[in-house]
Parts: structure tokens; C-alpha cells; sequence
């Protein structure tokens, strides 16, 4: 009996054993899997940190750029080096980053339609009216090019962008189609009507009329959010603001300019379009820097752009700066204003908005 006791004993000892032995491995595997999983995690974020320097140094680099140019040049357009892509890569190629690459664009911001400016500031009770006949060519062109916005009502949406933009005028509705508060407190969810300048884009799919497809395109064709911009506010008298709305046609893409231009001469921004990247053995042949250089495109004649409408220059852009490593990415879109530092008298690019994806 006392031997088979003894033999019961070992068989326990072993299952203790093997139970400490399992444990043992268990928890050792589980601390390679955390110390694994903390090194991983401790690497990401290494390599996030060295994306966002990476970002932000192109975004340094374009702004640069930006001052440069305006000590050069009194006019902006796509002729110059801050719009070149090729110009732009050569640079980057100077800059010694160890691992990674970085790209960046450039756009001029009034190159698009100023969303702020449909009606005059700072009162903001009235129509601007030249910016309301090109809206209602521009948003007629959109409902031509593409059959998913033919149920759209050009005069709705402006009516109500300006009511949306309008304030002390005790919420009176713009026309037969505009909307105060009253029309969005019955929505679902309801909220009310701003009554004040937009401050991002985004918030036009609120205003009646402007459907998910008016604002972000339908198919291949683009929609409102591809030309149209809340920047380009300048001081006035009186410590106050407006938005002049006017255009550079200079960088404005041709569904732009065909808004600009009388109805009917679609051809004729088309050559317009062309004629400011014309260029005789790589060299650029027209002077973009007078506002009425389009004149001298042919087949213009008598055609006449409103100077309501009009600039060759422009102080706000949009950067954005790609950076990539390895698997990751980052992306920084900044929207920067030039000015001159009243202490220094030296131009610089001040940040409007800053955004990470």
C-alpha cells in the first residue's frame, strides 16, 4: 500500500509540474505579446511624429515659397513656380530626409468663387449683384453638364445662401424660395439659419436647395465644394470686413471663367482658359498681369468681363503637404494668408486652418 501511496504522489507531483511549466509559458507568452505590441506601438507613433514633421516641413516649404514670390512678383498665376509641380518636386529633392518622401501642391484659393461675398459686408442685407448674376450662370452651367442636377433650382439656393449670409434684416425671407429659421426649426433635426458668413465649406449642404450631390458631384462631373471658398476676407473702413468676391483669373479653373464670362461664350473661356499657359520653347508668352489681359485672346472682341468680378492677384492658397513612410501616411491641408508684418515690414504666410488627416 505505502509503495502504490508513493506512486500517487509522483503522478501528482508530475500535474503539478506540468501545470507550473504551462503557466509559466502562458505568462511568458503573454509578455512577448505585450513587450511586441508596446515596441509596435512605441514605433508608430515614432513614425507618426517623424510624418507630422515630414508634413510640416512641406507645408514650411510652400509657404516660403509663397513669400518669395510675392517679393518677385506683383501678379499670381499658374506660370510660377509655386504652381509648377515639377518646380516644386525639384525642390523637395534638396531636402534630406533620411527615410520617407514627401508632396505638395499649392492652389490659389481665389481662384475659386467666394461663397462669403453673394452679399455685401458688413451689413450683409443686400445682394452683391455681381456675384449674384455669376451664380446664377455658374450653378446653370452645373445643371447643363450633368442630368443628376436638372431638378435643381438655381435661384432657390441663392436665395437662400443669402439668407443664410443676411442678419438685422428680422429674418425676411430672400424671394418666393429663400429660408430664415423658420423653414430650418422644421426640419428634422431642426437647427436654425446663421444669419453670418460661413466658416467652412461644409456648412452649404445645410442651406436649402444644396443636396449631398449639388455639393460633392454626381457621377464624373464635380459639384459646388470643387469651386468655392469661405476665405478671402479683407478689412474695410472702420475696423470692420467684407468679401470683394473677385476672382483671379489668373488660376480659375474654366467652369469659373465660363460664369464670369456674358452667357453664351463657353468657347470663348475655353480660349481663355489656354491662352494663359501658351508657351513658345517653354517659355511663357503672354503677361497674365493686367486684369484685362483677356482682351487680347482671340475672338474676345467687344466681350467684356465684369471688373466687379476681377483680380490677377491673390494673398490666400491652400497647401497640402502628403507625407509617407513605409505603410503610413499623413496628410496636413493648411489655408494661409500673405501679410506684411506691420513691425518687420516682411511678408509671411499666416495660418487660417490647419487640418490633419
Amino acid at each position: 500500500m505505502a509503495i502504490k501511496f508513493l506512486k500517487n504522489n509522483h503522478g501528482i507531483a508530475l500535474l503539478v509540474t506540468l501545470a507550473i511549466v504551462t503557466v509559466l509559458i502562458a505568462t511568458s507568452l503573454e509578455m512577448n505579446k505585450k513587450m511586441r505590441s508596446a515596441v509596435f506601438s512605441a514605433a508608430t507613433t515614432r513614425d507618426r511624429i517623424t510624418l507630422l514633421h515630414m508634413a510640416s516641413s512641406g507645408v514650411n516649404l510652400a509657404a516660403a515659397m509663397l513669400v518669395k514670390d510675392k517679393k518677385d512678383s506683383r501678379f499670381d498665376s499658374l506660370q510660377e513656380d509655386w504652381a509648377d509641380s515639377e518646380k516644386i518636386s525639384e525642390i523637395i529633392d534638396d531636402i534630406p530626409f533620411e527615410d520617407g518622401s514627401i508632396t505638395l501642391t499649392i492652389n490659389d484659393e481665389l481662384g475659386k468663387i467666394q461663397l462669403n461675398s453673394l452679399v455685401q459686408f458688413p451689413e450683409g442685407h443686400s445682394f452683391n449683384e455681381s456675384q449674384r448674376v455669376m451664380w446664377e450662370q455658374f450653378l446653370s452651367l452645373l445643371i447643363y453638364k450633368n442630368e443628376a442636377f436638372e431638378d435643381m433650382e438655381p435661384m432657390t439656393i441663392i436665395n437662400s445662401i443669402k439668407d443664410w449670409l443676411d442678419s438685422g434684416d428680422d429674418d425676411a425671407i430672400t424671394g418666393l424660395n429663400g429660408a430664415e429659421s423658420d423653414y430650418y426649426q422644421d426640419l428634422d433635426p431642426p437647427y436654425p439659419c446663421k444669419n453670418g458668413p460661413f466658416t467652412h465649406i461644409g456648412e452649404l449642404v445645410l442651406v436649402r436647395g444644396v443636396t449631398p450631390e449639388v455639393f460633392r458631384g454626381a457621377g464624373e462631373e464635380q459639384g459646388l465644394s470643387n469651386f468655392i471658398t469661405v476665405f478671402g476676407m479683407t478689412e474695410s473702413t472702420n475696423n470692420s470686413f467684407t468679401y470683394e468676391g473677385k476672382i483671379n483669373i489668373n488660376t480659375a479653373d474654366l467652369p469659373i471663367l465660363v460664369a464670369m464670362l456674358p452667357s453664351g461664350n463657353e468657347d470663348l473661356a475655353q480660349a481663355i482658359y489656354e491662352y494663359r499657359m501658351e508657351t513658345s520653347e517653354s517659355v511663357y508668352i503672354h503677361d497674365l498681369s493686367s486684369p484685362t489681359w483677356y482682351k487680347n485672346v482671340p475672338g474676345v472682341g467687344d466681350t467684356k468681363i465684369d471688373p466687379n468680378l476681377i483680380t490677377t492677384s491673390s494673398d490666400f492658397f491652400r497647401i497640402e503637404s502628403m507625407a509617407k513612410l513605409k505603410e503610413m501616411k499623413i496628410k496636413i491641408t493648411a489655408v494661409v494668408k500673405r501679410e506684411n508684418n506691420a513691425k518687420t515690414g516682411q511678408w509671411e504666410c499666416n495660418v487660417l486652418r490647419w487640418e490633419i488627416e
